[in-house]
């Protein structure tokens, strides 16, 4: 079976080489090359075309960035982002996922005990990911397809809307959160990233779109045109509860599906919550965290909506929610936002 053929490209030597390292541990991996920056990168590229690029977001000669735009417009190829964990590393990633990489990865910190532990399990996801010239608005604040004007002024009906996403997630809830009103249903978000990529893509998320938009806190009231993001944390998933008046609610538990926060827990709590009164979306993103929990949803009387195959960076969590019976319709991406409006609309 041919080997995934990845090309390395950082600034660090032993960060390259422990990178390697990691990647040809795996039988089905082979690091066909190492770039100590884009320019080099760019050569390298033509030279070996590689399946996968890991790519450092800070490095000399050109930025990752920059370099990552060029190669999206002129040769699409998937790329998972490297980043220090630390405030601007974590905004440089969600310009970069919204740009066109596939996935993100922190560089690990001093006496970290697991190197890189899911790189390889992204680099597999990456090499079949729908990668293309990204369509989603390159300049901040500029339109997408899917914010087209209301025909008339939005007023909500009072429902809930819940949304699950992963690999590919940053665009895609780019996307549906532009197509918000500012006056939006209350709407809770889990997306599988890291802590501080989270804060910091809700807090580009809450420049880009009309709502409020930011991580949520543990006991936060869900309120109209407020966009809730459950915080990376490893230790706790977000649900939602409370009598009278719905809040947020960080409940320290084990991952679920792998994964910690967690959709399943996420929807599984809003289907008890308010049953019927509700939304539930699944977005592209590889493996099934989301299906059981929507299907909870749905059987609770709630509106679901899945992205389909043609337009998810990984058609694995909106698959497998469909065939389990969760959904009960597939849209492409830049129809899903308006539908969320629609349905929650008076």
């Amino acid at each position: 079976m041919r080997k995934i053929r990845v090309l390395v490209v950082d600034d660090s030597q032993s960060m390259r080489q422990l990178i390697a390292s990691v990647l040809t541990r795996a039988p089905d991996i082979e690091v066909v090359g190492q770039a100590a920056d884009p320019i080099e990168a760019r050569q390298a590229i033509k030279d070996l075309n590689p399946d996968v690029v890991t790519l450092d977001v800070e490095m000399p000669k050109m930025n990752g960035l920059d370099f990552l735009e060029k190669l999206m417009r002129l040769r699409p190829t998937p790329v998972i982002m490297v980043s220090n964990l630390t405030g601007a590393g974590g905004e440089a990633t969600i310009r970069a996922l919204q740009t066109g990489a596939v996935d993100c990865i922190a560089k690990p910190l001093p006496g970290d005990p697991v190197l890189f532990g899911d790189l390889v399990e992204k680099v597999r996801v990456a090499v079949d990911a729908r990668v293309a010239q990204p369509t989603l608005a390159k300049r901040e604040g500029a339109p997408t397809s899917s914010t087209a004007p209301a025909l008339r002024p939005f007023r909500p009906d009072g429902r809930v809307v819940a949304i699950g996403s992963s690999t590919g997630g940053v665009e895609a809830l780019t996307a549906v959160l532009t197509a918000f009103p500012a006056n939006c249903p209350p709407t809770v978000i889990t997306q599988h990233m890291p802590p501080v990529f989270t804060k910091s893509f809700a807090e580009r998320l809450n420049r880009l779109c009309a709502p409020a938009v930011a991580e949520a806190v543990d006991g936060a009231p869900l309120l109209e045109g407020h966009v809730y993001i459950a915080p990376g944390n490893p230790t706790h998933h977000l649900e939602i509860g409370g009598v009278g008046v719905l809040r947020c609610r960080l409940r320290a538990a084990d991952p679920v599906n792998g994964h910690c926060p967690s959709v399943d827990v996420l929807f599984n709590s809003v289907a008890k919550a308010v049953g019927p009164a509700a939304v539930g979306v699944i977005l592209t993103g590889m493996g099934r965290d989301g299906a059981s929990g929507l299907r909870a949803m749905r059987d609770a009387g709630a509106s679901t909506l899945g992205q389909d195959a043609s337009t998810s960076l990984v058609y694995g969590m909106p698959k497998t929610a469909f065939e389990a019976g969760a959904v009960e319709r597939q849209l492409p991406l830049r129809k899903i936002g308006n539908e969320i409006v629609a349905l929650t609309s008076l």
